[in-house]
């Protein structure tokens, strides 16, 4: 990485808001070093602007490629990952990246290593931490398979972000095809840690996650109101495990919405199934909630009916505004016939679509209705608890 001047910063500056290929193409034939730098954070801090808001607020913040702008953690994720720590703790984070998890582990941490094998995100990973006023930051510039094999220190919590793709670019669905192999080097880890935490695509199955790591405690599919984001494992070496907590949040700037139970709590449970009924109300559960998978939990905890038992949208009479998820007033109710297929545009020209244990996708449906997405009304095309389909016509609450 460059030396960084006082006068990279003031033209990255009075440039952020160019286009970043127009900037390559007028300064192409006396490009610098420092300035193909400057262009480069211009590009990343564009990438990161909305995930990294909090952090970017530092203007000396730096990038060491583009790729490391595209994959870093958010600050909303990193900010919920440190709720995982308690205060004055030594931790490792295996596997450092850009170092977003680090900054927010280290603002609760006594001290944090940070193992990072790429030598230009090392080197900047320790340049954001001076520049953050960060003092309790060792980086470490190795293989953390290594690293974690021959380190003498002890440390109390480990985390680890294994990479999501292969070589290949196909998507992995188990911990032991990740890199690192988190499987391989679990007994090197419990030997230096005493509790480790774990993120993960969302992609992989939870039911294998806890298959694989026997000593898990606590498991979280975290997501936004629109995606679940990924899947954090907490392994804890020190406590006998007798049961696993299983738990989903759904982040926003202005809150946290956690909904949590026992897997037996969700084997034990019975739904209700009733009718929707117009002037009712339809739940949709975030997707966080949906990844962990408490169907028939959500029904019985909420006292709300589901739809079907393979339509997961639950309704009730009365509004129940703490269910954790989408709250809808439903309008209409349609029957899924030709009939009213032909007329549904005449009233409904621009809406939502959306299909749920349907015999056809929302753009399917969306073609047959002759419909455009768009406006605040929403379809559900979904099977109710009698087998019949229908048109759900929702405004959310």
């Amino acid at each position: 990485m460059i030396n960084i001047s006082s006068e990279i910063y003031k033209w990255i500056e009075e440039h952020q808001d160019e286009d970043v290929s127009k900037l390559r193409l007028r300064y192409h034939k006396q490009m610098t070093e420092e300035l193909d730098f400057a262009i480069l954070q211009i590009e990343c801090r564009r990438k990161a602007s909305k995930k990294l808001s909090e952090t970017l607020q530092n203007k000396q913040f730096v990038f060491p490629t583009t790729l490391s702008a595209e994959q870093c953690t958010s600050d909303l994720l990193s900010a919920f990952h440190a709720t995982l720590i308690d205060d004055g703790i030594y931790m490792i984070d295996l596997t450092c990246g850009l170092g977003i998890d680090v900054y927010h582990f280290a603002q609760k941490a006594k001290s944090i290593t940070a193992v990072e094998r790429n030598p230009e995100i090392a080197q900047a990973v320790k340049y954001n931490a001076g520049i953050l006023g960060f003092r309790n930051i060792n980086v470490q510039n190795t293989d953390c398979c290594e690293f974690i094999k021959n380190v003498e220190s002890h440390f109390d919590v480990a985390f680890i972000d294994p990479a999501r793709r292969g070589n290949s670019g196909k998507r992995l669905y188990a911990l032991s095809d990740c890199e690192p192999d988190v499987i391989a080097i679990l007994d090197d880890i419990k030997k230096k840690c005493d509790k480790l935490i774990i993120k993960v695509s969302p992609m992989l199955d939870i039911s294998q996650i806890i298959r694989e790591l026997p000593e898990i405690t606590e498991i979280y599919a975290i997501g936004t109101t629109q995606e679940c984001k990924e899947i954090v494992a907490v392994v804890d070496f020190k406590v006998k495990v007798e049961k696993v907590n299983v738990n989903s949040v759904t982040l926003s700037k202005e809150e946290t919405i956690k909904f949590s139970f026992e897997l037996n709590e969700e084997q034990n449970s019975s739904p209700i199934y009733v009718l929707p009924q117009e002037q009712g109300y339809l739940y949709e559960p975030y997707p966080a909630v949906m990844k962990v998978a408490p169907y028939k939990l959500l029904s019985s905890k909420y006292n709300v009916a589901k739809l079907h038992s393979n339509t997961h949208l639950y309704t009730s009479q009365d509004q129940i505004s703490d269910f954790p998820g989408e709250i809808f007033k439903i309008e209409e109710i349609i029957p899924f016939s030709s009939k009213e297929i032909k007329k549904f545009s005449t009233q409904y020209s621009k809406i939502n679509v959306a299909t749920r244990n349907f015999i056809m996708s929302a753009d399917d449906l969306r073609q047959k209705l002759k419909v455009k997405d768009g406006g605040e009304k929403r379809v559900f095309g979904c099977t109710i608890s009698d087998g019949s389909r229908q048109l759900i016509i929702v405004s959310k609450v």
